[in-house]
């Protein structure tokens, strides 16, 4: 089993979650897997920045992202070294800790609310 903490967010994670998973899982479906309605506006196909994160702990344990990851980075709201887009971020083994920015480029949601 994985364990991916998240860091508290306002909207979609007040209180924060440690969420175990299994290695090969990505970020972003361990998030949607428990509610925690991360922005995936591209279906998760590596074509947008909306589902953009933060790996506060454990960036090195994850693949690294590929050069068309890198070139969506670029173009994400809050931008650090450490940022990925969950839908391409898969567990491994270690533990990950990860910060949900408070924005996104994304002008319309998916999200049914």
């Amino acid at each position: 089993m994985s364990v991916l903490t998240v860091l508290p967010h306002e909207t979609l994670c007040p209180a924060g979650a440690r969420i175990e998973t299994s290695p090969g899982v990505s970020i972003c479906d361990a998030l949607l897997e428990n509610h925690i309605e991360i922005e995936h506006a591209c279906e998760k196909s590596c074509a947008c920045t909306t589902c953009h994160v933060i790996v506060r702990e454990g960036y090195e344990s994850l693949e690294p992202p590929t050069e068309k990851e890198d070139d969506l980075l670029d173009k994400a709201w809050g931008l650090e070294l450490t940022s990925r887009l969950s839908c391409q971020a898969r567990m491994k083994d270690d533990p990950v800790t990860i910060e949900i920015p408070k924005y996104t480029i994304n002008h319309a949601s998916e999200l049914k609310r």
